[in-house]
């Protein structure tokens, strides 16, 4: 019995546009004791892979974290499989703000230690033992008490581009490093203060919530549902946003506009901007937020450093990370002395700029591109630039406009107005045949080629 993903992030992608379904992106979380983590994984993967769901989850027994694609059409049939279990009935799902039919391209359940690593080893912490659970409006009216202390129980990288007016915002890269850093800084306040937290979803403080009344805090509460559900809730009732930019999400998104405020700036040149990207350097990766014009000067890399290795030879990038530790960027977020105007820890909600109403509409155009898959990469010449494809379907011409796409490469729009195929000089390419091309940046075998439909 399949208990695995057989099709690539690409071919997943291909069938999805092909279905022409809408997809809804939701995430969820219970705290329970499970008895058997890796039966529950299996049980649910073979009830989620003939729904077509897909997502990132993690199970362990302590419960249940995911974050998820759903077909519209299978929204309720999905939830009958989370209600077969008496501690998931009636669980809240968080509907993204913002839905995109590619959020998440593979089934991944995977059995972990905890679905939130927090670096304890107290046998006697109650997970189940949480704070009070606070709804928007709730949530304002505490903020506005001058007893109140809020925390940001997210990372750097998340609260940096957008946060709740006057939280303590820690300047740590996981969950694990902030429960003792608070603790510690809040030491005076067990009795007498409220302490009110929120993250993205709810996970990480609902841990947290039972982590500091195990530690004696007396009045702990926490925003119900984290910013997602707070975001849906100010928008359906109405009511004022004390939340200020954008929501760090983890799917390929990486953000949802809460605001139309930008308070973060562009990592490499200090323009206001709140775009995360990943370096295209597959020896680094490092997560950071850049503009659009530092990305085409960039070519989507962090420093010139990297911006040199990917137009290296292929075979020499890899010999160069071979036996290497590539330094301490390599899936790091955002840390690296390249970056100059990277800010972290202490964080203003000064509004640097506002976002445009496309970029508040819609952060990723890309995900409306009506296109045709007709190829992939083959082969990248450095040194001349020139991308070499093979055509498998439909008909390529000059003055076609293509996407060409990749988990690194990212998303490449380009116009043909030259091309060689199979060796000479043609105005139209067909299935089967073998074309080359000049362009700036590196392609990658795993890129695909696309015919974009006007």
């Amino acid at each position: 019995m399949q208990l695995y993903n057989t099709l690539s992030a690409e071919e997943r992608a291909q069938l999805i546009d092909e279905a022409g379904k809408e997809r809804l992106t939701l995430s969820f979380y219970a705290y329970a004791k499970i008895e058997d983590p890796k039966k529950f994984r299996d049980d649910l993967f073979i009830a989620w892979n003939a729904l077509d769901a897909l997502g990132r989850i993690y199970v362990a027994h302590e419960g249940i974290n995911a974050q998820m694609s759903v077909p519209a059409d299978q929204f309720e049939a999905f939830r009958e499989t989370l209600e077969t279990y008496d501690f998931m009935k009636g669980i809240r799902l968080n509907v993204a703000v913002e839905q995109d039919n590619h959020s998440f391209l593979k089934l991944t359940i995977k059995v972990r230690h905890k679905i939130v690593a927090d670096g304890l080893n107290d046998e006697t912490f109650d997970v189940t033992n949480k704070g009070i659970h606070l709804k928007a409006q709730e949530f304002n009216n505490m903020l506005e008490d001058p007893n109140t202390i809020v925390v940001d129980f997210r990372n750097h990288y998340e609260s940096e581009v957008g946060h709740f007016e006057g939280a303590i915002t820690p300047d740590v890269e996981n969950f694990r490093e902030s429960l003792p850093i608070i603790n510690e800084q809040l030491q005076d306040f067990k009795e007498d203060k409220n302490l009110l937290m929120y993250c993205t979803g709810g996970i990480r403080c609902e841990k947290a919530s039972a982590y500091f009344k195990h530690q004696g805090f007396k009045n702990v509460f926490q925003l119900e549902g984290g910013i997602i559900e707070y975001t849906r809730q100010i928008k359906e009732e109405g009511i004022e946003s004390k939340f200020i930019g954008k929501n760090f999400v983890f799917d390929h998104r990486l953000g949802e506009r809460i605001t139309d405020d930008i308070i973060a700036q562009c990592h490499q040149c200090g323009k206001p901007c709140d775009n995360h990207t990943n370096c295209a350097n597959d020896a680094c990766h490092l997560l950071f937020i850049q503009c659009d014009e530092c990305k085409a000067a960039m070519e989507n890399t962090c420093s010139t450093e990297c911006l040199e290795t990917i137009h290296l030879p292929w075979e020499e990038q890899v010999k160069l990370r071979k036996g290497l530790q590539v330094g301490n960027k390599v899936f790091r977020k955002g840390k690296s002395e390249a970056l100059k105007f990277k800010n972290s820890g202490d964080l203003s909600t000064q509004t640097l700029a506002k976002a445009t109403k496309a970029e508040t509409k819609d952060i990723r155009q890309k995900i409306k591109i009506k296109k045709v898959l007709i190829g992939k990469a083959e082969h990248y010449y450095s040194k001349s630039k020139i991308a070499q494809f093979l055509i498998e379907n439909n008909e390529l011409s000059v003055g076609d406009k293509v996407l060409i796409s990749g988990p690194t490469t990212g998303d490449q729009e380009i116009t043909i107005s030259q091309i060689f195929v199979n060796g000479g000089f043609s105005d139209t390419a067909k299935a089967g045949d073998q074309i080359t091309f000049e362009l700036p940046f590196r392609v990658r075998l795993s890129d695909k080629l696309y015919k974009i439909i006007e």
